[in-house]
């Protein structure tokens, strides 16, 4: 379509605090996804307190003035899984009710045989 623009990756910068998609009481960083890491936890939502959660921020740059449009956390990234798309449209979904989230995944390398 002839568009062009720079895709851009906010890992391991301060940007990530900034935004809440870092969590490190060290550094004063206990929110994501508008909650608190404690509650989040308690509540099965995220795994560890501590690290890279999921996230995305969307910007507007006219001219000199950048301008923050949006962000996505969590259960708002799934458009961007195509692995849920397809899981929401079957029978039993995704299967996840009294787990945590994404628990179905399975990684080829974490493993002990």
């Amino acid at each position: 379509m002839g568009w062009s623009f720079p895709w851009l990756s906010s890992f391991d910068n301060d940007f990530n605090y900034d935004f809440h998609v870092t969590l490190d009481a060290a550094k004063g960083s206990v929110e994501h996804n508008y909650a608190s890491s404690a509650e989040l936890s308690k509540a099965g939502k995220i795994q560890r307190p501590k690290g890279e959660m999921p996230g995305t921020s969307v910007f507007l740059r006219d001219g000199d003035n950048i301008y923050y449009t949006y962000s996505l956390y969590q259960r708002g990234l799934d458009l961007f899984l195509n692995t849920y798309t397809c899981l929401d449209l079957t029978p039993l979904g995704r299967q996840e009710e009294g787990q945590q989230i994404q628990a179905w995944i399975r990684h080829h390398d974490r493993y002990s045989v």
